[in-house]
């Protein structure tokens, strides 16, 4: 799921707005936001690895793919100016911190049976989003933005008070997702260049930790052919919806991505109540009314404000 917002920059930064939807730009774009609500199913399969592993091996075959995809684009400029740049690197090694501690937190999520809580964490990701442009690029909200944020703060104080558990799964994911995409929104590189110079800085310490566990009982090619394969998926399933997302993003409404980035959450919620029936109590509805909420309340600002 990582590089939504990024995309979304360097997509529309390309192209000038389009005055309509077209239909190809509507699905790529929902095909994507697809692909990444049903990852809770993928991590699920391979849920018998350890997380650590899992986030090593994804790491190492995204950096494979977006090396190939690079190499037949013949897009090799950008990483070039990427790795001549301290400020640049520096700001990329930055990211993919972030997007490490993203996909980690999610994949032990999912197997430790917490797609709920993912699902509470990406409706509350652009609302997050929101606060870092005003606290870290000193932009200015309106009333109703404002008041959507503080009905969101809200749900989840309500949560740490009345039942005395904090959200930390969720809270992780939506602060290193949004964290991620305001890094990704301040520099000037290509979703795809950026992924495989974040994808190569993380492969030292993932090789390392791979090679380690080959001594000590690692998961790869020793528990079967067929959760080898899964695990080589892991690159193709991190760059198709990437792919497709940008894709969708050139072509359409910056408020359609807007309001089309809500199905990945609602798929985790979806998968989480009748797939992996998970229980949902009466605190977390009480969190999720305020979170979606607040939600309703920024997309109509959001809308209105594409209107004028």
């Amino acid at each position: 799921m990582s590089n939504t917002e990024t995309a979304t920059n360097r997509a529309t930064a390309a192209d000038p707005t389009p005055a309509a939807d077209p239909p190809s730009g509507i699905a790529c774009a929902t095909g994507a936001y697809l692909l990444w609500g049903l990852f809770p199913l993928y991590f699920k399969a391979v849920a018998s690895i350890p997380a650590g592993e899992m986030l090593a091996q994804r790491i190492l075959w995204s950096l494979l793919l977006f090396w190939l995809i690079i190499t037949v684009r013949g897009a090799w400029d950008p990483v070039r100016r990427a790795l001549r740049s301290w400020r640049l690197l520096a700001a990329l090694t930055l990211s993919a911190g972030l997007i490490a501690v993203n996909w980690g937190v999610f994949i032990w999520a999912v197997a430790a049976g917490h797609v709920l809580e993912c699902s509470l964490g990406y409706f509350i990701t652009p609302l997050l989003s929101v606060m870092l442009g005003v606290v870290v690029l000193g932009e200015r909200l309106e009333k109703l933005q404002w008041m959507a944020v503080v009905m969101a703060a809200g749900g989840v104080l309500w949560q740490v008070i009345a039942v005395g558990t904090v959200p930390w799964v969720a809270l992780t994911l939506a602060a290193s997702f949004a964290g991620y995409g305001l890094v990704r929104k301040m520099i000037s590189i290509d979703a795809v260049s950026g992924l495989f110079v974040e994808s190569m800085l993380l492969a030292p310490p993932a090789l390392a930790w791979l090679l380690w566990l080959e001594f000590h009982g690692g998961a790869f090619a020793s528990a079967g052919w067929r959760l080898d394969l899964l695990i080589a998926l892991s690159g193709p399933i991190t760059a198709l919806p990437l792919i497709l997302f940008v894709a969708g993003a050139r072509r359409i409404r910056l408020a359609t991505v807007g309001l089309l980035q809500y199905i990945t959450p609602t798929c985790h919620l979806l998968l989480a109540l009748f797939v992996f029936a998970e229980s949902f109590a009466w605190s977390s509805i009480v969190v999720f009314a305020c979170i979606w909420a607040a939600l309703a309340v920024y997309t109509f600002d959001m809308l209105r404000r594409d209107q004028r």
